[in-house]
């Protein structure tokens, strides 16, 4: 009778899971088929900010439903392409209230800089810059646009950069959590607010030291922006806030301004007639034609933390991604065994992840270098710990100035919650057959001390192994390497400057690199080498692992004979939970 009602209620979830999910899946389709009309002579774009940014494109075709909107690299190919199409007349951005990524910031700079190289003009419209995250890395791109304007009555209050954490030290103890975890070394924080109640020495010195390049570096790339000394900018901004007429008055913008009178500003740059367009409606009439005959680099895109297996969402209908590591190594061998292919362009945004998964990754990037084919690295937001674990042995690396770069460590270990559990009467019981090690990650209790010396050694193999791999890659010593690692975060310029990166740019100056380590001269086609989504395997993604969804999902999609269809449910029948028991990931970036 149990068995019965479950079988019931599975068919009823599925049925309820199947009315919302159906006309999700038909809407999306139907936009991915929508193509926009025809653009009149004269034309400014609309480039709206506020919703956030991914650094790479959605593989999803649920990228609608899954929070998946602009991208840093979607918006540098869209003006890219814009800026030598005679119908676009200038760009008007609505710049978001809060903060965004330092490189993202960085990498649209570069791109707004070109678009008004070409002679089309941006503005720049704010309705408040708030004291919230990496705001500098806001005005920063700001001043990019060389006619800032601001709301009337708005506030201006990108006067530094801020953030904290959480520490659940004395929580733990109070409730009788144990954290059991180890680190290698004393920079790799990414557990220390389980560890301790306040910030360690190097915590806090590894944190200030990001921050501050990060602050200083979009400060100078204002400061250049808006032809003013830094110094003179950083005591303007430091002085504030200010309301919007005040920050005119002090040069820091351009004008204060309503909307309306900001989007009739820029069409009457653009000429008699012109009319706004939405930047992704421009962007939906697909990219330029590539070079006929031209020869083909390929491009690689890894966005989100890194884990054995396939990529996609990281939970249903959630923005963020998920890097896998048979899909990505899976797009290097395409690219290996692809004769039109010189170069290989791996753009990576990773704050790590699994270190077996980044190894799978790191072993493909060696494969492609061995078979005569060079890889460049373009690092967006991070290129840290597990990232930078893929990137280390690549021909080249390419970092924004702001890029968080290294942290090369490893962390690992468990909650141990018996005796938390104990206090409210649930009482964690194990057995085991074999060595003593099989139960080390027990959530019963703490591992003892011959599992921990064990644990241990391997948390060192791996730290071992990870600088050796930077030190081969990087043609330094182990000794060096140890030096600068311990887990410690650095920004793209204090990267570079200790040999960790080769040079600062975006992904059209990786682009540079790879055409120049080919022998390319003159134009080279840009081929995406990694695989988008069926709808079918977004919905596998988009139900998840619950076997409720999966029966259904199985039943209805096997009616149609979709043989990607039946692997994608082969895959969700499995669960996907990991535990890893080391991880090499870096510190959050708090935007």
């Amino acid at each position: 009778m149990k068995q019965f009602l479950t079988t019931v209620a599975g068919v009823f979830v599925g049925l309820a899971l199947f009315a919302v999910a159906a006309p999700l899946f038909l809407f999306a389709l139907a936009v991915g088929a929508t193509r926009p009309g025809p653009m009149a002579a004269r034309n400014v774009l609309v480039l709206d900010l506020r919703s956030g940014l991914s650094d790479q494109e959605a593989r999803s075709p649920f990228a609608v439903l899954e929070g998946k909107g602009l991208s840093v690299m979607g918006i540098e190919e869209t003006l890219q392409r814009a800026q030598g199409d005679g119908r676009v007349g200038g760009l008007l951005v609505r710049l978001p209230e809060a903060g965004m990524a330092p490189a993202a910031a960085d990498e649209l700079r570069g791109a707004f800089k070109r678009f008004r190289a070409a002679g089309k003009p941006i503005l720049a419209f704010s309705q408040g810059l708030y004291a919230q995250g990496q705001v500098a890395s806001t005005y920063e791109l700001a001043a990019a646009s060389g006619d800032l304007w601001m709301q009337p009555a708005s506030s201006f209050q990108a006067v530094g950069v801020a953030r904290q954490n959480i520490f659940f030290k004395r929580f733990f103890d109070a409730h009788g959590v144990v954290a059991d975890y180890q680190q290698r070394y004393e920079y790799k924080t990414a557990v220390n607010p389980y560890l301790y109640d306040d910030y360690t020495p190097a915590h806090r010195q590894s944190e200030l030291s990001w921050m501050g390049s990060v602050y200083e570096s979009a400060v100078a790339a204002a400061a250049a922006d808006r032809a003013m000394v830094p110094a003179t900018l950083r005591a303007a901004i430091e002085a504030g806030p200010y309301s919007a007429d005040v920050a005119k008055a002090k040069g820091l913008i351009d004008r204060v301004g309503q909307v309306k009178e900001a989007e009739r500003a820029i069409l009457a740059t653009a000429g008699d007639g012109a009319r706004l367009v939405e930047f992704d409606d421009y962007a939906a009439r697909g990219r330029a034609p590539e070079p006929a005959g031209a020869p083909t680099l390929a491009v690689i895109s890894a966005e989100g933390e890194i884990m054995t297996g396939h990529g996609g969402p990281a939970s249903p209908l959630s923005g963020g991604q998920i890097i896998g590591s048979d899909d990505i190594a899976k797009a290097f061998y395409k690219a290996i065994d692809d004769p039109d292919v010189k170069a290989i362009v791996f753009r990576v945004s990773s704050p790590g992840g699994s270190d077996t998964a980044s190894e799978q990754i790191l072993a493909a990037v060696r494969a492609a270098k061995a078979a005569g084919k060079p890889v460049v690295v373009s690092m967006g937001t991070y290129g840290a710990s597990g990232g930078y674990w893929i990137a280390s042995q690549a021909s080249r690396i390419v970092a924004q100035p702001t890029t968080l770069t290294g942290s090369i460590g490893v962390f690992g270990g468990k909650f141990a919650l018996g005796g938390a559990l104990a206090r409210f009467g649930v009482d964690v019981r194990g057995i085991k057959v074999g060595g003593d090690y099989a139960d080390a990650f027990s959530m019963a209790t703490p591992m003892s001390a011959p599992q921990r010396a064990a644990f241990s050694a391997w948390m060192d193999a791996i730290y071992d192994g990870f600088v050796g791999r930077v030190a081969q890659g990087r043609g330094l010593t182990p000794e060096r390497v140890r030096e600068i690692a311990k887990g410690r975060v650095w920004t793209g310029v204090q990267a570079r400057d200790l040999g960790l990166v080769d040079a600062l740019g975006g992904f059209y100056q990786a682009v540079d690199f790879a055409k120049a380590l080919a022998g390319i001269k003159g134009e080279a086609r840009l081929e995406s080498f990694n695989a988008r989504q069926s709808p079918f395997e977004a919905l596998r993604d988009l139900f998840g692992a619950g076997a409720d969804g999966a029966r259904l999902v199985s039943g209805a999609l096997s009616l149609a004979r979709e043989p990607v269809a039946q692997a994608a449910i082969g895959d969700l029948r499995q669960a996907r939970l990991r535990q890893d028991g080391a991880t090499v990931l870096a510190p959050d970036l708090a935007l």
